[in-house]
C-alpha cells in the first residue's frame, strides 16, 4: 500500500481579500525592514494594525506611504522620531506643503544671508567694534565669521546685528558700566524660544492656505512691522516690570 504524501502546512497569503498586507508584504512594499516597522509602531508613528489573532496582524495599504514618508523625513530632513511623530499627529495631510514652505523660506533666508554684509575690518574701523568684542560674539555664537581669500567677513544679518551693537555701545552701554558680550545671551535665549514658536505658528497656519512662494512673500512683507511690534512690546513689558518692582504705594 502506497503511503499518502505528508500534508504540507497551509501557507497564509501575504495579502487578504480586503487588500490588507501582512508584515512581510508591508516591508517589501515600503522598502523598510520588519524590525524598523515594529519600532515605528512602538514609537506611535503608525496606527495599530488589524489583529486577527495573537500572532497575526494585517496592515492597510496606507501604511506603505506613511512608512516611506517617515523614512524620508529621517534620511532627507534628519528629523528625530519624536519630531516626526508630532508632525504626523498635526494634520499629516499637509506634511508635503509644510516641507515645501520650509524649503522656500530657507532658500529665501540664504539669499538674504548672501547680501552685502560687512568685512571684519569694516566692523572694526567703520563701526568701531574692538577685536575682543567681535571674538567674543563669535565665541558665543551670536555671529558667524566667513573666511574668504580676501579675509574674514560677516553676512547681512550678522552685519545688522553688529551695527545694532555699535549703536548700543555709542549710546553708553559698554564695559565701563559692566555690560559685556555675555549679556547678549539673555536676548539670544529668549529669542531662540520665540523663533521656535514662530516657526510652529507659521507651519500650522500657512500651508494649504497659501503657496510656498506666497507664504514667503507674506513673511517678508511682515518683517518690518514685526520688528516694530517686537520693539513696542519690549518697551511695554520693560515698563511694566519696572513698575512691578516699585515698592507698594
Amino acid at each position: 500500500m502506497t503511503p499518502s504524501p505528508a500534508t504540507s502546512p497551509k501557507v497564509q497569503p501575504s495579502v487578504n481579500t480586503d487588500g490588507l498586507l501582512r508584515m512581510g508584504a508591508l516591508a517589501e512594499a515600503s522598502g523598510v525592514s520588519p524590525a524598523t516597522i515594529k519600532h515605528y509602531l512602538r514609537e506611535g508613528l503608525l496606527p495599530a494594525p488589524v489583529k486577527t489573532s495573537r500572532n497575526m496582524a494585517w496592515y492597510s495599504p496606507e501604511y506603505v506611504d506613511r512608512i516611506k514618508l517617515i523614512k524620508r523625513l529621517q534620511e532627507e530632513r534628519y528629523l528625530p522620531l519624536h519630531v516626526i511623530k508630532r508632525i504626523l499627529e498635526n494634520e499629516p495631510d499637509r506634511v508635503e506643503e509644510r516641507l515645501e514652505l520650509g524649503d522656500t523660506l530657507l532658500a529665501r533666508s540664504k539669499q538674504l544671508a548672501r547680501g552685502t554684509g560687512i568685512t571684519h575690518n569694516q566692523a572694526v574701523k567703520k563701526l568701531g567694534l574692538p577685536e575682543d568684542v567681535l571674538t567674543g560674539f563669535e565665541r558665543i555664537g551670536a555671529i558667524e565669521p566667513i573666511k574668504t581669500k580676501a579675509g574674514v567677513r560677516y553676512n547681512q544679518p550678522d552685519a545688522e546685528f553688529l551695527s545694532a551693537i555699535a549703536e548700543f555701545r555709542e549710546s553708553g552701554y559698554g564695559e565701563a558700566l559692566g555690560f559685556t558680550i555675555y549679556d547678549a545671551l539673555i536676548y539670544m535665549r529668549h529669542l531662540e524660544a520665540l523663533a521656535r514658536d514662530e516657526v510652529d505658528v507659521i507651519s500650522e497656519k500657512l500651508p494649504g492656505r497659501l503657496s510656498a512662494d506666497e507664504a514667503a512673500d507674506l513673511i517678508e512683507r511682515g518683517h518690518g512691522p514685526m520688528r516694530d511690534l517686537l520693539s513696542a512690546m519690549h518697551v511695554k513689558l520693560l515698563l511694566a516690570e519696572l513698575r512691578r518692582r516699585q515698592p507698594d504705594g
